[in-house]
């Protein structure tokens, strides 16, 4: 992900030319290939049973600033196929939810059932990761009721500096895995495309090379004896190191002519390497990457030549399915975690609650707004219920058009003026 690749092929006598060259062949490909699911994962609401009410989990969401932060989290996922997120009651505010992602670099949690499981046995988070030194490294240990803070390692080993009660009767550390087997083993996106990364890199390498020493035309000339060079007093100077007399180099470019007195001289010419062939090389490379990643290629080759908008929505139907089964995924730890905060800030989980994705489709808004209207009035949707559907718009938009909307109900309104009516009594 940060470009630290295998170098290419090269043999053991390489110059510093060639070392120089396999660092310039590097291409990474692969944070694209997380950034690009990942820019279409967004969790935008947070929806409950009780119509109309903001839930105190999706006030905790907007305290901790994770309509930002939550993009690390399913990113960090996306790379290397899960990450974490704790939930810890902030002791200087009242025992408010805190969120914090952790990198799985930097995380462990052990599993009764690491497929099905959603809260961990006990976890160990460090603040760093650990190296092969005798450093002493800061860590936290989850357990079910209590979290401890440790120093693990250096001179004096591992001892605890303190604990304090978590809030819940289990850690309360969410897993978000996107792509997780029955035996709870998990994949990122980057692991199965270093081969293929790899062999891109050599591909280029090899077009750096072609195109350095091979890709020019070169001058040849038969027939022709060499002039030598000579010193002032007309005699021919030698070599050093090999004993032979030093050559004067034909002076050939676009301002001269070769003339030979010889006429049996022959000038010919050596055409250059043809780079196609490395070039096809390197887009088939890269195609099938995009094609394993469920990336659409133009992403990746960036040619978009006169594609219609069904040939447009084809070739991002891969990458559509592919976020559809990310936000299964990733809705399920969400929902986990936004329960917590409920649990934590004294409220009761609702079992129903759903969060809601923001809309990532290619289409424009007037052809969503003209199909959101025709299941309106085809389909009898009530209008109310499609209002998240409109990109662009938040859950706070949709609390406050349906405030709007009782506002200007005029049933509503003849009520209220109805109550206000005295009726006067009977004599």
């Amino acid at each position: 992900m940060r470009g630290q690749h295998d170098g290419p092929y090269m043999p053991k006598s390489a110059t510093e030319q060639y070392k120089l060259l396999a660092k310039r062949a590097v291409s990474n490909w692969l944070p694209l290939l997380v950034k690009t699911p990942s820019q279409a994962l967004a969790v935008e609401g947070y929806r409950t049973s009780a119509e109309g009410v903001v839930s105190s989990a999706w006030e905790v969401w907007q305290r901790n600033r994770m309509d930002g932060r939550q993009t690390a989290v399913m990113r960090a996922a996306l790379a290397y196929g899960q990450s974490f997120v704790v939930v810890l009651p902030d002791l200087a505010d009242s025992g408010q939810p805190v969120l914090r992602g952790v990198s799985p670099r930097l995380l462990y949690a052990s599993y009764e059932d690491p497929a099905s499981d959603a809260l961990p046995l006990w976890a160990l988070q460090t603040a760093t990761v650990p190296g092969d030194g005798d450093e002493a490294v800061r860590a936290w240990l989850y357990e079910a009721t209590t979290v401890y803070d440790l120093v693990v390692g250096g001179k004096e080993g591992t001892r605890v500096l303190g604990s304090r009660p978590h809030g819940f009767d289990r850690p309360p550390v969410v897993r978000f895995a996107p792509d997780i087997d029955l035996e709870g083993r998990v994949t990122g996106l980057v692991e199965p495309m270093i081969p293929i990364q790899d062999r891109v890199n050599q591909t280029l390498f090899d077009l750096l090379v072609v195109q350095t020493f091979g890709s020019f035309k070169v001058r040849t000339i038969s027939g022709m004896a060499p002039e030598f060079v000579r010193d002032a007093d007309g005699n021919v100077i030698y070599d050093a190191v090999t004993g032979k007399p030093k050559v004067l180099p034909v002076q050939a470019d676009a301002s001269r002519f070769l003339v030979a007195p010889d006429p049996d001289t022959k000038f010919n010419q050596l055409d250059g390497t043809p780079l196609s062939g490395y070039l096809d090389a390197i887009e088939l490379g890269v195609k099938h990457m995009a094609s394993v990643s469920q990336t659409p290629p133009h992403y990746l080759l960036g040619s978009v030549v006169n594609l219609g908008a069904e040939a447009f929505a084809a070739a991002e139907s891969a990458l559509d399915r592919a976020v559809d089964e990310y936000q299964h995924q990733f809705g399920e730890s969400w929902e986990t975690l936004l329960g917590l905060c409920t649990e934590l800030a004294g409220g009761t989980v609702d079992p129903h609650a759903q969060v809601l994705w923001k809309g990532a489709e290619s289409r424009s808004l007037s052809q969503t707004v003209d199909a959101l209207g025709k299941a309106v009035q085809m389909l009898r949707v009530p209008p109310r219920a499609l209002w998240p559907r409109i990109p662009g718009v938040t859950a706070t938009d949709v609390e406050d058009w349906a405030q709007m909307a009782e506002e200007d109900d005029p049933a509503l309104r003849l009520a209220d003026s109805m109550a206000k009516v005295t009726v006067p009594r009977a004599a």
